[in-house]
């Protein structure tokens, strides 16, 4: 018990680690972005830097090495790091010089960056909101849902001091991620809980809009022979009406390759499932009459209907239970869309970042101007 108490320090200090107090009047000068008078440290900021970098490194997940994080504006450790992994150019070809390593150290830089930083903004954002909606999240619970998922994971202590040790993350850094998903789902609940009662109106309107979902159509089972020309639909016609079966003159003379292989057996047919011409006349047949030629777009048609399958239809009533399931998950749905979107613009619009670390979270953040050709740009 002992070895897992140790891995859990006060949640206080997930917190602290990602937010810091700060004095009203522009960003402190440890701060790379601000909320609502709180602060992402430039420690902060270093550090989830560092696991993203720990990811995106060769061997991950198996206990890599340090890896060389690119520092701006010089990547002056970032450079020396690739000049020494890279291989002896072959004969004729030059190494990579200075300025295109730094090059490469700075398009790291800002990938990991544009995936840091919206991480480390979001989370404060869910932090924040939460605490506005009234959340209640106690520490007890998050330490509760820790323990079970890190004892599903990892069975021996071992194991998880290894996969700390591979991602370069902390129990801290673990925390913070545990607690945004809990914090995430109880918004959730919280405004699927707002939701109204779906009215009979409703239920009845799309109940009208949509009857095809609450019925099944009319089945046909039918035989065809199809030929490229009306004369040999009639002669083939004149075999069957003189005693010959269907399926005999059907796999002996139709050029329609579905059916023929079953003797011209096609079944439970549905309206609009075959051509035009030919699914307006077997909806319109009797049961049982040999009829044809009908000409088509593909030839001549001869033609019985041997078995019918009438329609159904769920009434009102029956469906209703189900619509209005439908409806409310529906509702759900647009609440949940309507918050997000309003939450992303509310929050953004508080969210001042440092000239450098300017991302599409950040108030400051302007859409670049979309190019229509080489060289011309459009606002």
């Amino acid at each position: 018990m002992s070895k897992r108490v140790r891995f859990i320090p006060a949640l206080g200090a997930v917190l602290f680690a990602l937010l810091s107090l700060s004095a009203c009047g522009g960003l402190p000068g440890d701060a790379v972005v601000q909320i609502e008078g709180k602060s992402i440290t430039k420690d902060t900021f270093n550090h989830w830097l560092t696991i993203a970098a720990t990811a995106n490194s060769p061997g991950a997940g198996t206990t890599p090495a340090k890896p060389v994080v690119p520092e701006p504006p010089d990547y002056k450790a970032c450079i020396a790091h690739f000049q020494a992994l890279a291989p002896k150019p072959a004969k004729g070809q030059e190494a990579p010089t200075p300025a295109s390593l730094k090059k490469q150290c700075q398009t790291q830089y800002e990938q990991l960056m544009k995936s840091v930083l919206p991480f480390l903004i979001s989370s404060t954002w869910l932090i924040e909101e939460g605490s506005h909606m009234g959340i209640k999240l106690s520490d007890k619970e998050v330490k509760q849902q820790f323990e079970k998922i890190k004892t599903q994971q990892f069975p021996k202590a071992a194991e998880y001091e290894k996969f700390l040790a591979s991602t370069g993350q902390t129990t801290s850094d673990i925390l913070l991620r545990v607690k945004l998903n809990q914090l995430s789902a109880k918004i959730e609940e919280k405004i699927a809980k707002q939701k109204r009662a779906i009215s009979k109106a409703e239920v009845e309107k799309y109940y009208n809009e949509n009857k095809q979902r609450f019925g099944t159509p009319e089945k046909r089972t039918i035989e065809i022979i199809l030929t490229k020309t009306e004369a040999a639909a009639a002669s083939a016609k004149r075999e069957v009406e003189a005693g010959k079966s269907f399926a005999s003159v059907a796999k002996r003379v139709s050029i329609d390759p579905t059916s023929k292989a079953t003797g011209g057996l096609l079944t439970e047919v549905i309206p609009g499932q075959e051509e035009k011409a030919l699914n307006t006349a077997i909806f319109a047949a009797k049961v049982n009459a040999l009829s044809g030629p009908l000409k088509s777009a593909f030839g001549y048609y001869v033609y019985r209907v041997k078995r019918t399958t009438p329609a159904t239809q769920q009434a009102l009533a029956q469906a209703e239970p189900s619509i209005k399931a439908l409806l409310t998950s529906n509702q759900s749905s647009g609440s949940l869309k309507k918050f997000v979107t309003e939450f992303r613009a509310r929050w953004k619009a508080r969210t001042d970042c440092r000239s450098g670390f300017v991302v599409p979270n950040c108030k400051q953040y302007k859409e670049p101007r979309k190019t229509t050709a080489p060289g011309i740009a459009t606002p």
